[in-house]
């Protein structure tokens, strides 16, 4: 895999004290689209920093109909998902390309400064979930394969939140090689949700995944996110 096979979909919703960090740690070579529902100057910030390889294309949707605008948007064989409150450390690309022989892969998140043991403590949970053959993929550092995202219909659209968790239990159900490694990794550098409650944060992600993952989670409750966007999003206002 080289820059040219591979397209980077991000979803935007008022993220203009975060885009510029973001920016600075992509690689120009790589394309980008970007799927915005910024009521600030989230997009004139992409425009004016990253003019070249870049489509902006505006979505009012929730963030799993974003994910897959900016897929189909996309004209390459690969498709890395992730968010514009983390930034790609040095090496992240090259391990990327490392992993080629796999249909989908996802990494870790990490922090360097506020909530580290938080971080950690997930990764911990998604080696082991790893291990017993559930995927624990984070939207934030996931790529995959346009093939294998075609062939199992996308992203679930009725999903406000855990569409990236859902999407990586149907790849593997459907036989496709999901890989994680846990030392491709990018940082967080928004702790919003987190600030707002740990507890909450945990209880409403581990409820939500246990109950879609067993299919128990109508389909009613699938467009509603429990909360999960609405403060953040006027925090973004």
């Amino acid at each position: 895999m080289d820059s040219a096979d591979l397209t980077v979909v991000l979803p935007t919703r008022n993220e203009a004290n975060n885009i510029r960090t973001f920016l600075a740690t992509l690689p120009e070579a790589l394309r980008l689209i970007v799927v915005d529902a910024s009521t600030d100057e989230t997009p004139r910030l992409i425009q004016e920093m990253r003019p070249a390889r870049t489509t902006v294309l505006r979505c009012p949707g929730n963030v799993a109909v974003a994910r897959q605008i900016g897929a189909e948007a996309a004209c390459t064989p690969w498709l890395l998902f992730t968010d514009a409150d983390v930034i790609f450390p040095t090496g992240y690309f090259e391990r990327l390309r490392q992993h080629s022989d796999c249909d989908a892969l996802y990494g870790a998140k990490l922090s360097r400064d506020a909530y580290d043991w938080y971080y950690r403590w997930f990764t911990h949970g998604q080696r082991l979930a790893h291990a017993l053959g559930i995927a624990a993929v984070s939207g934030s550092n996931f790529l995959v394969r346009a093939e294998a995202l075609a062939a199992v219909g996308g992203f679930d659209l009725d999903l406000s939140c855990n569409e990236d968790s859902e999407l990586g239990w149907r790849l593997q159900r459907r036989g496709f090689r999901v890989r994680y490694d846990s030392q491709l990794f990018v940082f967080a550098c928004d702790h919003r949700r987190l600030r707002r409650g740990v507890l909450a944060k945990t209880v409403h992600s581990l409820t939500r995944c246990t109950l879609l993952y067993l299919g128990l989670l109508p389909r009613r409750w699938r467009r509603h996110d429990w909360g999960y966007w609405s403060p953040y999003s006027e925090e973004h206002s």
